[in-house]
């Protein structure tokens, strides 16, 4: 079992900087799509409906609604495709596996608004 670990840490190259996010906040995942010689950016944005997994097998599942039809994407989140994940919102659940949202539509699949404060930079003195 540590073989495979030791195997991970070597194959893992820089990861990236991205924010720390859990289930329940609506977030803006942009990733990289690769078309024949063509590269383009594209945003899914939804809720996070969990995050499974460590390190390198790291996932999150994101859920947004479509055409009045959900649609669900897991991100691997250290994948080198994935170009920026933005944090919109902040939701406020009790649980890390929010699936009861699948079966909620309109005003009941709303999740509440957590408050969070930001840090910010002490300002420079001239």
């Amino acid at each position: 079992m540590d073989l495979i670990k030791v195997a991970e840490q070597a194959f893992a190259g820089e990861s990236k900087k991205l924010p720390n996010f859990k289930s329940g906040d609506t977030i803006t995942v942009t990733y990289i799509i690769r078309d024949e010689s063509k590269e383009r950016l594209q945003k899914f944005r939804g809720v996070c409906i969990q995050r499974r997994g460590s390190g390198a097998t790291e996932t999150c599942t994101v859920r947004k609604i479509s055409n009045g039809v959900g649609v669900e994407r897991i991100f691997p989140v250290q994948s080198p495709f994935i170009d920026s994940i933005e944090i919109n919102k902040y939701g406020k659940v009790r649980r890390a596996r929010i699936f009861y949202l699948r079966n909620l539509t309109g005003k009941k699949a709303r999740i509440k608004e957590r408050r969070v404060v930001l840090e910010k930079p002490a300002p420079a003195e001239a």
